[in-house]
């Protein structure tokens, strides 16, 4: 055997590539504080390298991505390096683009734990514990928002996009069975589908039509409601269109109210909405990815008054909570209601089996143990302590709300309701929304390339706009009150040398 093939041999050899010996522990050990420093070393800096999308193509052009020969875990780890260098740094300040939170250190600690132990959640023999942690983690959620506890159900996720798909499958399997009889998991969508519709408001995130279309309703059977000067869901505006459904001869069977919008952080009128679910005999799914952290806060909890009537909720924890993604939980009410999507396999939850296996409450098989995310960090901080975090970037979001109104160049379009800011730079009244979008657009691109700042985007009255995302306990309004003056001197030298931009 050559010295090469020896090398080859050690790097590939089981004992040191799988925890359970003591080769294997202390590679892993070893590995994981490589990888710490790799994270650490990458997140000094601006929130961005500024790297293009073609630039970076350049960069990984030569890398493979799938080597014939490995460089052992040490050059593997270097080979990540420029990854990591490259990646958007979402612990940095003035990255408040996105609902793209920094994960909290309590939270990376379990997620090492639950990726090590890799505890699959589809059946209670491969993750015994986890299962009981995750059945009591939701629980306590629906305690939390006001279901009873016995009665209520629910189930971790990727994130909201998967919990807003579960609240109107459940919907659609309960409304056919309730209206047509059809047990649609078994005999497929009945002939009155196509008149079937759900309503939400103009604002409700896209997953409501991405569910409809994947359960066979199509897009078109999302119906939007106006809303009203602050972007809620106006309840004059619901009755008149559950008026016009039933006079066309269509079938709402299913109302979204949205508690906390992407744009705005707009929280619908619940109990309103609450109020006509019930009249109308609609399942009242609540979109709590976003706002949904306000439950765990004295201060702001009422602003979610009425969520506890819907029949599910959709939560994020990769947002306000503070956990890395994925990590997303489905409330149910009512958990009787999953007897309209069980299913039983011999291998994992065979009829008759007494241990509680989770797989027939979700969309997915395998699962990972995502509720260790926030059970650490609930253990570490308590509710009291992730409140606080929370409260302080809403405060944050009013101060920064007081600055930009205060500012001429500035056009402040709404008081936040959560810790989302919406707001356009317009040095002058007399600029066209034309050119005050290109104005607004150049500016967020030159910050990106530069890195100096990751600025959020979204069109607003059909006009490009600029927005905070102030999810970052660790940002301050001194942070903020920076970039809004290197966004003021952009927007100075873009009108400068783009003259016409200035009529």
């Amino acid at each position: 055997m050559t010295p090469m093939e020896r090398e080859r041999d050690e790097r590939t050899s089981p004992k040191s590539l799988f925890i359970g010996s003591d080769e294997g522990d202390d590679a892993y050990r070893t590995a994981m504080n490589r990888a710490v420093d790799a994270v650490l070393d990458s997140s000094d800096g601006d929130p961005y390298s500024g790297q293009s999308p073609a630039s970076l193509r350049d960069r990984f052009a030569d890398e493979r991505m799938i080597p014939e020969e490995g460089v052992g875990m040490e050059g593997a780890i270097e080979a990540a390096a420029p990854i990591l260098g490259n990646s958007v740094r979402v612990e940095n300040p003035t990255c408040f683009a996105h609902l793209h939170c920094p994960p909290m250190i309590p939270s990376l600690a379990a997620e090492a734990m639950l990726s090590a132990t890799n505890q699959s959640m589809d059946s209670w023999d491969q993750s015994p514990a986890a299962t009981t942690v995750e059945t009591q983690m939701v629980e306590e959620l629906c305690s939390l928002f006001g279901y009873d506890a016995d009665a209520g159900d629910g189930v971790f996720t990727s994130g909201g996009t998967q919990s807003n798909f579960l609240g109107l499958l459940l919907a659609r399997e309960w409304f056919a069975k309730e209206r047509f009889g059809t047990d649609v998991q078994r005999s497929g969508l009945p002939p009155r589908a196509k008149a079937m519709r759900i309503l939400c408001s103009e604002e409700t995130h896209f997953t409501a039509e991405q569910a409809a279309a994947h359960l066979g309703l199509g897009e078109n059977a999302v119906v939007t409601v106006e809303t009203d000067d602050d972007r809620r869901m106006s309840p004059d505006a619901l009755d008149r269109t559950v008026a016009q459904l039933h006079e066309r001869e269509l079938i709402p069977f299913a109302l979204v109210g949205t508690a906390g919008t992407t744009d705005f952080g707009s929280i619908d009128p619940l109990p309103e909405l609450a109020e006509r679910a019930e009249e109308h005999d609609l399942w009242f799914h609540v979109d709590a990815a976003y706002g949904g952290a306000l439950a765990a806060s004295d201060r702001h909890r009422e602003r979610l008054a009425g969520i506890e009537r819907a029949d599910s909720i959709s939560v994020d924890f990769h947002k306000l909570f503070y956990q890395p993604i994925s990590c997303g939980a489905f409330l149910l009410r009512d958990g009787s209601q999953y007897e309209h999507i069980a299913r039983n396999a011999s291998y994992l939850n065979p009829a008759g089996d007494n241990a509680p296996n989770l797989v027939a409450k979700s969309t997915q098989t395998t699962r990972r143990f995502d509720a260790l995310k926030p059970f650490v960090t609930f253990q570490a901080l308590g509710r009291d302590g992730l409140a606080t975090l929370i409260d302080g970037t809403i405060d944050l979001a009013e101060d920064v709300a007081s600055l930009l109104a205060d500012d001429e160049a500035f056009e402040l379009l709404a008081e936040p309701t959560l810790n989302a800011v919406v707001f356009r730079y317009r040095p002058t009244e007399n600029l066209s929304d034309e050119r005050v979008g290109w104005l607004n657009e150049a500016i967020r691109e030159s910050l990106l390339r530069e890195g100096t700042a990751v600025v959020a985007r979204t069109t607003v009255d059909g006009v490009p706009t600029l927005k905070f995302t102030l999810l970052n306990p660790r940002t301050t309004l001194d942070d903020v009150a920076e970039v809004l003056d290197t966004i003021s001197k952009r927007g100075d030298s873009l009108c400068a040398v783009s003259p016409e931009v200035s009529r």
